[in-house]
Parts: structure tokens; C-alpha cells; sequence
């Protein structure tokens, strides 16, 4: 058996490589130059703004440049932005771009286009949203200087538009921002380091970027986000291998460059070989999170979704999907472990609490509707954890319809308000860097506004209060006393349900130099030996 596995390995890998056809083989004879590169998953969706799923956002990352970024201190640094000012009281924010700054199709980057980009990107964006709320107009001063006027002051305005995770902020020219935030985008000009070949682009095999010659790099050290954004290869592939022992194959082979994501049972593989080194490009860590549909039953009802909340065990759930005990830590706080606001006190448990959740359905008057819960199977690292949490939510009364579908699948259909019966759904699991969860403006699932916030389509104006009194904080200590009773109505609402804190690593060749952490998956200032 295993050597019938093997051999099928060897194949799938052989038929991969092959299907990437002559500009691959092109560039054998200058390797050094090409970086290939495998997502954690494929990649159908090209709209940053449109979804925020992580290999959508890296490929932003490639073509879009964005106003601030930030490194991996947590400090906030202009990136297309060459000067800043704001008004005594805070209200009047102006801001002058970097001279010559020019998307890939040679058109100058302008004001018009960076409010644009900014107005579609706050209807999808929880940090976003609460920023646009205290927005009283966009004006363009002129070409290259631009002004937020605001009604009321907004302390985070930086770390909104600087934000290092999904929605990223990214620039765009007008004409494709003109985009409503509710259709996907069709064009991809940014004017970031990389081009994106588009007439390459082949979905669920390939995609390709080549340097962006008209990209004008900043002069300072990169670092997280921000600094200069060097391309130093000619050409990137992102080659979709969606069986984890192809990837291995691939890597060990030299045939790909990075694994993203690897499987958490290849680690001690992946130690042993003395040509792949471990890189951990999220320092703060990854979360799962198991996210309750609200607006169909049963997670409709407040009861039930606490039920929920008692019957996960973070332990065994931990346990099945990661393994190695290096790799993981229980976390109770929607906040990562280890950063400022984050605090083990919550309703939720490392063991299951089963008589409780029995005890919240039985007063919820649960009357055995299906949980439809979306399983990914292309996706090594969900794959495993949602069949343990159909055991628990199974032991505490509940009725699951598991279903396996790819990741994309998982996010083209987690969009969709239909029922669970046609075609919607009522949870899913995924996870999120730490970079996204570090305070309750960056919380996707914190954006809480119903039909316009974040899939699950919560609608809790609490939440939207509390966000509104932290974005007005001017001490850390009244931000931390908010963030706190955030976390309180998390649990009091169901909002989500933290399942815990995991690391993992990407894998490289030992010859590939220059990876950097930074929040997100960025792949400038790499080259290769």
C-alpha cells in the first residue's frame, strides 16, 4: 500500500510540473530567477477586497502596493504615502503620495484613485467600516495629495489604513474601485512590485507574476509590510499542489521552492532533511475559529450558539488536527495568547463541558435541525478539525451534516444567505493569523452589522458600540478595559468560538534567502542560490 501511494505521489507530481508547460521549462536554464511557490490552497478568488481569504490576500500582496504597512514591531511606516499631517483635533487627516508613483499599465497613481480604493475597501472591512462611520468626506486636494475629513476623531486612522491582514487597504485605479464592494473585480493593475500575468493564469494548476519594472521601491530595510519592496527573481509561480505528499515530493525535490502550509504531521519529515529549512512568517501565531451562521436556525438562536461554545473542548480539537504538542497551545481569548489584550478567563473550556451544552439546548428548545458544517479536504491544515468538532457538538445533543468540499468551494459558498437546506450553510472552521485578531477593530468576524458584515451576518449594534467606543479611547488602559467587554460579548453573543492557537511553519529550500515575517505571505526581497 504504501508503495502503491508512492508511485501515486510521484505521479500526480510528474503531471503537475509537466502541466506548468514551456515557460517553466524556459526557465530551467536560469532557476536562480524563478521562485516557485505552493499556496496553502488554490486560488480562484483575485479580489482582495471582494473575499478575505489568506491566498487571496498574498496575491494582492504581489501586485498592490497600499499607503502605510506595518513592520513586525507593530509600528506603523508610510509606504506609498510620503507625508502626513493631521489637524489639532484630530478630525482632518491630509496626505501627499510619493512622487511618481505609477501602476503597471504606465497611468500615475492619483488621489482619485486611492479614495476610490479606500471606499470599496471600507464596505468589506471591519476596521475599515469603523473607520468610514466617522468619515464625513473624501476630498481630492489635487493629483497627488488627498484629505479624510472626519466627524468625530478616530485614534486608529494609521493602523486602519496601514492594516497588514485581510482586507488589506490595497491601492487600485479608480475605474476598477469603481467596482461595487458586492461583484468581484475583472482587471488586476496595481502598482505594487509584482505584474500578474493573467493570459498565465490557470486555476487549480498555476499562477504567475513577472517584476514589476515600473515599480518604484522605498529606500528604507524591509520589514513586516513596510520598507522597500526589492524583487530580486524575474518570475513567480505559485504551483497548485493539492496533495500534501506531491508537495513534500516537490520539496525534497527541488521541483518547488516553499510549501506555505505544510501538513502537521510532515514536520519531523521536513526537520530531517538537511536541505529544507522551517520559517515561521506569523510570529503571533494562527487561531481556528469555528463561525456560527446567524441568520438560520439552529445558530439563529443565542442559546444554541452558546451550547456550542460549551461543547468545544480546545484540547482534542488541537489534538487531532496539529498533533505535535510544539505546535499548539490551548488559547481561550479571541486575542492571541501573548499579545496585550489577551486573557485565558472566557466561557469556553480545554474539555468539552457537555452537560452544560445539554443543559442550554434543552432550554433553547433544539429541535434537531442540522448543523450543515463545510469540511475542506484540499486543505491539509483544516481538514482534520472539523471532524472532531462534529464529535462534540454530537456528544452534547446536537445533529451534524458534515460536508467535504474544497477550500474554495468553502469560500465561494460561505457568501451565500441561503438556507443550510438550499445550499447555504451553518458554520464553517478556518484559521487567522494573529496580526488579524490583535484588538477589535481588526476582528473580521467582529463586523457585526448584519447583511454587510462579515459571513454569519451577525447583527449586534453592542458590538458595533463597543468597536466605536475603542476606536475613541485616548489611554491603552480605557482600550484594554473595552477590548475586555468585547471579549465579554463575544461569549454572551456566540458571536465565534476560538478554538485554540497553532504555529506552522513554511518550509523552504535551504538555497532560497531574504523570507520575511510579516503577518502576511510576502514574497519580495527572496532570491535563490
Amino acid at each position: 500500500m504504501q508503495t502503491t501511494r508512492r508511485l501515486l505521489s510521484h505521479c500526480l507530481l510528474a503531471t503537475a510540473v509537466a502541466s506548468l508547460s514551456t515557460p517553466l521549462i524556459a526557465a530551467e536554464a536560469d532557476a536562480a530567477k524563478v521562485l516557485r511557490i505552493v499556496p496553502q490552497s488554490n486560488v480562484t478568488i483575485l479580489d482582495p477586497i471582494w473575499s478575505s481569504a489568506y491566498t487571496t490576500r498574498n496575491h494582492g500582496y504581489m501586485i498592490y502596493d497600499t499607503l502605510f504597512g506595518t513592520d513586525m514591531a507593530g509600528n506603523v511606516k508610510p509606504q506609498m504615502v510620503d507625508k502626513w499631517e493631521v489637524s489639532q483635533d484630530q478630525k482632518t487627516w491630509t496626505f501627499t503620495l510619493r512622487p511618481g508613483l505609477v501602476f503597471s499599465d504606465g497611468a500615475p497613481v492619483t488621489s482619485d484613485d486611492v479614495i476610490a480604493s479606500l471606499k470599496r475597501w471600507a464596505v468589506r472591512d471591519s476596521m475599515g467600516g469603523a473607520m468610514v462611520r466617522n468619515v464625513e468626506r473624501f476630498d481630492a486636494v489635487n493629483a497627488g495629495t488627498f484629505r479624510i475629513v472626519l466627524g468625530s476623531a478616530f485614534g486608529p486612522m494609521l493602523q486602519a489604513l496601514g492594516k497588514p491582514s485581510s482586507n488589506v487597504p490595497f491601492i487600485m485605479p479608480k475605474r476598477i474601485a469603481d467596482t461595487p464592494a458586492s461583484e468581484q473585480i475583472k482587471e488586476y493593475i496595481g502598482s505594487g512590485p509584482y505584474v500578474f500575468k493573467a493570459d498565465e493564469f490557470r486555476p487549480g494548476v498555476k499562477l504567475v507574476y513577472l517584476k514589476n519594472e515600473r515599480y518604484r521601491p522605498r529606500s528604507e530595510s524591509a520589514d513586516g509590510t513596510t520598507g522597500g519592496k526589492l524583487v530580486k527573481v524575474d518570475r513567480v509561480e505559485w504551483v497548485i499542489l493539492r496533495d500534501p505528499q506531491t508537495q513534500l515530493n516537490a520539496l525534497s525535490t527541488g521541483d518547488v521552492d516553499l510549501i506555505e502550509m505544510p501538513a502537521f504531521e510532515q514536520y519531523p519529515v521536513l526537520r530531517a532533511d538537511p536541505n529544507v529549512v522551517l520559517f515561521d512568517m506569523f510570529p503571533a501565531g494562527n487561531q481556528f475559529v469555528f463561525r456560527f451562521n446567524h441568520l438560520h436556525a439552529p445558530f439563529d438562536n443565542q442559546k444554541v450558539r452558546q451550547a456550542a461554545l460549551a461543547a468545544f473542548g480546545q484540547e482534542a480539537l488541537l489534538k487531532t488536527q496539529v498533533g505535535d504538542p510544539a505546535l499548539y497551545k490551548v488559547c481561550l481569548s479571541i486575542y492571541p495568547c501573548g499579545t496585550p489584550y489577551s486573557t485565558n478567563t472566557t466561557a469556553l473550556g480545554a474539555k468539552p463541558d457537555v452537560a452544560k451544552a445539554k443543559r442550554l439546548l434543552a432550554e433553547a428548545g433544539y429541535k434537531g435541525e442540522p448543523v450543515v458544517l463545510m469540511r475542506p479536504t484540499d486543505l491539509a491544515a483544516l481538514a482534520k478539525i472539523p471532524l472532531m468538532a462534529k464529535q462534540q457538538l454530537e456528544a452534547a445533543g446536537f445533529k451534524v451534516d458534515l460536508q467535504s468540499m474544497d477550500w474554495q468551494s468553502v469560500i465561494a459558498r460561505r457568501v451565500k444567505k441561503d438556507t443550510p437546506a438550499s445550499g447555504g450553510w451553518s458554520a464553517f472552521i478556518s484559521g487567522f493569523v494573529g496580526s488579524d485578531l490583535l484588538n477589535p477593530l481588526t476582528i473580521p468576524f467582529l463586523n457585526a452589522t448584519g447583511a454587510n458584515g462579515y459571513a454569519g451576518w451577525q447583527d449586534d449594534p453592542t458590538t458595533e458600540a463597543l468597536k466605536v467606543r475603542y476606536a475613541r479611547a485616548t489611554t491603552e488602559a480605557d482600550r484594554k478595559e473595552v477590548a475586555a467587554q468585547v471579549q465579554a460579548r463575544v461569549m454572551e453573543t456566540g458571536s465565534y468560538a476560538p478554538l485554540g492557537q497553532v504555529y506552522a511553519p513554511s518550509a523552504l529550500r535551504k538555497n532560497v534567502h531574504g523570507v520575511l515575517a510579516s503577518g502576511a505571505n510576502v514574497y519580495w526581497n527572496i532570491s535563490k542560490d
